[in-house]
């Protein structure tokens, strides 16, 4: 997924494979096999095509090691995950203990609402493991429509679904002309 998502970049970038060679002192050979998913690159390569392209790094690194499904495929996930974006956290309260069930853990993340009862209490905390893409039934955290919502990630054969555990929220089917943003993966470490 990494490659792909490289590729995505250097094509809305207007850069050739050539000119990121050339920036980056990496063969255009072995740049194609990064994009193609052949091969990850190093961490050190992975630096110099981030600056080349003038990216933030660590958004990127969550990628690592993460295959292409054909779910990923049919639902454009790489649409849908920021490279370039991080998120804002305009409050903090306190630092809490990060289980060892949720490694990946990059910010703990208070409920606000009643949307993903029972699987996350209003005033609970959920483990939230950024920009990196989510399978059928994960729970994520997204920016849909200018606000921000916790709901289950479905994906259908005809379409997408964010679904709230909560009956009393309606399900939001996603189209090819929605605007949403996967900002990361939201676990609770009580049902892992």
């Amino acid at each position: 997924m990494l490659g792909s998502m490289l590729s995505k970049i250097r094509k809305e970038k207007h850069m050739t494979k050539v000119e990121l060679a050339k920036k980056t002192d990496i063969n255009i050979g072995h740049l194609t096999h990064i994009e193609k998913g052949e091969r990850n690159p190093s961490h050190k390569a992975l630096k110099s095509i981030t600056n080349a392209l003038d990216v933030p790094y660590q958004t990127l690194t969550h990628l690592y090691d993460k295959p292409i499904t054909e779910d990923d495929t049919r639902c454009k996930m790489i649409e849908h995950l920021s490279y370039n974006k991080v998120l804002a956290i305009d409050s903090y309260s306190n630092f809490i203990d990060c289980p060892s069930n949720v490694p990946n853990t990059s910010v703990a993340l208070k409920i606000e609402d009643d949307s993903m009862q029972p699987y996350f209490e209003k005033g609970a905390y959920g483990f939230l493991e950024l920009n990196v893409p989510l399978r059928n039934k994960d729970v994520g955290l997204f920016q849909y429509n200018g606000r921000f919502l916790v709901r289950r990630f479905i994906i259908r054969k005809d379409k997408l679904v964010l679904r709230a555990d909560n009956k009393n929220y309606d399900d939001i089917d996603l189209t090819e002309d929605s605007h949403f943003i996967i900002i990361g993966r939201l676990l609770n470490s009580d049902k892992i």
